[in-house]
């Protein structure tokens, strides 16, 4: 049985292929036949050439008339297309008899050459198109085949059981590896597990208390917290459509966002100053005073917070001496700078510990008075670190050589009513300003001075302008950020103890008086209800400043929309404690607000921190009209 159903299969494979033998002669006859007829087309395409080449010759030789035998002829004798037949058959007549038409001098026999039959061309265009024959395709529905006809036998059942079996083979393989190697990491865990239960408690008590323990959980559980302290809103529904209609109020008002505060660093001091990061925006640094009830702690510190870890301080540095101003540098950001009150600078570094990496020496080359005030000028590749202690000395450092100062000046009053020394408590430069600055002293007057000496003046103060107004110390100096279309460089706030805010005009470097002037300030704002500690320009808008004084309160003013009152004014921690410093953030959205029980308060203004396109324009109008009334003399006050 199987033999004869094989010789069937056989048989049949030879029918199958002497079909497809017929099939492959019939496609190659066609195909032959085509080909042929296309040389037909192509020979006969040829020829025509041939013919209309003959007749462009023959008609070119006509026109010009150079053929031998041919009789001559007057103008008359040439042809027209519309003359027909019987044009034709009057030159035929013409030259059987020997007579030109027109004349009656017959033409010599001799020169006439045989009668010859001229047919009459005419020329034309004509556009060929060589159309390509129809593709014929044919096929035999009778025999299809597949490639699996002329392929390999299928496998046996012989050959299936057997790689069926390999394959079961390599798997247990694979399985019983995978179980050796899993048995020897238990292995090895249990030996750890075994080698740590022998440690002893001295062993496991010193491991905890290392360094590199401690500091190893101090990093990894700073990460923890930033992630969870993000405040976003994993199971947010987009499709719920929620109710704004205070959105319109919201951003008119300014929003809390955190109190730092610390147990251990910050209880029972008081913050002298906060400084935003120009490099990370997210963290602030804090400069407190010394803990009277923490003997064993050091006197000052500085502490940098991070809206990304709200429940603790990204780093504590360390100072022997109150820290009275602090600030990040704006070239180095991992840098911090600070002023105490025993008048060094010191230098921390966020890479190294919390000792300053650097610091200036307690010598008579240096600050012996307390340092309020310092400020960073010049750029990137040329900048001085400028300090303001109560002595009124002036000193100028370098951030990488702080053994002694580059510059020192000593700013001196002949005509003041006690010492000839300045006390300086503020300290300001115009933007883009590195030689001139203004100082505020403990007197409520402020002067401008200079760097270097120059035409018309010396260096240190100006004795000539006073720039006089406030009847306290003043506590806060600060210029106008150049921003925008008009230059404003010129305008610079200053707050006191006498419960007012000032604006002022700084008279230019390049006129200075040559003779005793009093210069009174553009406008007062007289709103607070106690001391005034501080006052900023915001870095964005051009005619909003904040204000914070001892009563808790910080105002925001705009000068655009009210000069009298302040647009908001906040009330800020529950114990309403006196507000020491303000800072603004590098985008103006953001305020630092240090308080005088160790908390650093965070607002974010909204809205109010963008600037419409008029409102330069508008400031410019308002500062007209303040000069104009203050030239009138009057003393224009906002109460």
């Amino acid at each position: 049985m199987e033999m004869e159903r094989r010789k069937e299969e056989l048989e049949k494979k030879r029918q199958k292929l002497a079909e497809l033998r017929r099939a492959r002669e019939e496609r190659k006859q066609v195909f032959t036949t085509a080909t042929q007829k296309q040389e037909e087309k192509s020979v006969e395409r040829s020829r025509k050439e041939q013919i209309d080449d003959l007749v462009k010759s023959l008609l070119k030789d006509k026109a010009t008339g150079d053929h031998p035998g041919t009789p001559t002829t007057s103008k008359s004798d040439d042809v027209e297309p519309e003359k027909g037949i019987t044009s034709h058959h009057a030159r035929l007549s013409s030259i059987s008899t020997g007579y030109s038409p027109g004349t009656s001098v017959p033409q010599s026999p001799s020169i006439l050459a045989p009668s010859r039959y001229i047919p009459d061309f005419s020329s034309f265009e004509a556009v060929i198109l060589d159309i390509a024959p129809k593709e014929l395709i044919l096929y035999s529905k009778e025999v299809q085949t597949t490639e699996r006809s002329f392929g390999p036998p299928p496998p046996n059942e012989d050959e299936i059981r057997a790689k069926f079996l390999k394959e079961q083979e390599e798997k247990e393989k694979a399985r019983q590896a995978a179980l050796e190697e899993e048995r020897s990491r238990l292995e090895d865990e249990k030996k750890k597990m075994q080698q740590l239960k022998d440690i002893s408690e001295d062993v496991r008590k010193k491991i905890i208390s290392s360094n590199e323990f401690v500091e190893f959980i101090d990093h990894s559980t700073k990460i923890v917290e930033r992630v969870l302290n993000e405040n976003y809103d994993y199971m947010k529904d987009y499709s719920i459509i929620k109710d704004n209609e205070n959105d319109d109020q919201s951003g008119s008002r300014v929003k809390y966002v955190n109190s730092f505060f610390d147990d251990r660093w910050t209880k029972n001091r008081s913050v002298t100053d906060v400084n935003w990061s120009r490099k990370n925006p997210e963290i602030c640094v804090a400069s407190y005073n010394k803990n009277p009830m923490a003997m064993n702690e050091p006197d000052g510190v500085a502490v940098v917070w991070s809206l990304k870890l709200l429940e603790r301080p990204e780093y504590v540095f360390h100072s022997q001496s109150d820290v009275l101003t602090t600030m990040f540098s704006e070239f180095h950001p991992t840098l911090v700078i600070g002023g105490t009150y025993s008048g060094q600078i010191v230098l921390w570094d966020m890479r190294s510990k919390s000792l300053p990496v650097l610091k200036t020496p307690l010598s008579a080359s240096g600050h012996t008075h307390p340092v309020y005030s310092m400020q960073m000028v010049g750029t990137q590749n040329a900048h001085n670190l400028i300090t303001a202690s109560t002595d009124g000395l002036i000193c100028s450092w370098q951030l990488d050589m702080l053994a002694q100062p580059q510059e020192t000046l000593e700013l001196v009053h002949a005509e003041h009513s006690k010492t000839d020394e300045v006390s300086v408590t503020a300290l300001g430069f115009p933007e883009n300003e590195t030689a001139a600055f203004w100082v505020g002293t403990e007197e409520g007057i402020a002067y401008q001075a200079n760097r270097y000496g120059r035409a018309g003046g010396k260096a240190g103060i100006n004795p000539y302008d006073v720039y006089k107004g406030h009847w306290g110390p003043i506590t806060g100096l600060h210029f106008h950020p150049m921003t925008g279309q008009h230059n404003f460089s010129d305008l610079y706030l200053t707050s006191s103890v006498d419960w007012t805010c000032k604006l002022w005009r700084a008279k230019s470097i390049s006129k200075p008086s040559t003779s005793p002037q009093t210069i009174t300030p553009l406008y007062s704002f007289e709103g607070a209800d106690d001391y005034v500690y501080d006052v900023k320009w915001s870095p964005t808008h051009p005619a909003l400043f904040a204000s914070v004084d001892g009563t808790g309160k910080f105002s925001l003013w705009n000068l655009n929309v009210d000069t009298e009152v302040p647009i908001v004014s906040t009330q800020v921690g529950s114990q309403a404690k006196a507000l020491n410093k303000i800072n603004w953030d590098k985008e103006g959205r953001k305020t630092a607000i240090g308080s005088s029980d160790g908390r650093v308060h965070i607002y974010d203004i909204g809205e109010l921190a963008n600037p419409r396109d008029d409102e330069w324009e508008i400031l410019h109008k308002t500062i007209s009209e303040m000069t104009t009334e203050n030239h009138n003399g009057r003393y224009v006050v906002a109460k």
